[in-house]
């Protein structure tokens, strides 16, 4: 998650919150290692609409 969706004020307090929050970090930050790359969508420009449907179903199937 990028910091800046993060839109609210929150307090950590005690050596638990404060162990457990450093763990939860620790795990975003290992599994965003192991995540497959985005598949390479490399399209410059759009010329009409059968293009765009094409553009849109790779999308669609590249992100269900």
């Amino acid at each position: 998650m990028a910091t800046s969706s993060i839109t609210k004020n929150f307090v950590v307090s005690g050596t638990e919150q404060v162990e457990m929050f450093a763990n939860a970090i620790e795990e975003s930050y290992q599994e965003s290692l192991h995540r497959a790359p985005a598949p390479d969508l490399k399209i410059t420009h759009l010329r009409g609409s059968e293009e765009v449907k094409r553009f849109m179903a790779k999308r669609k199937s590249a992100n269900d």
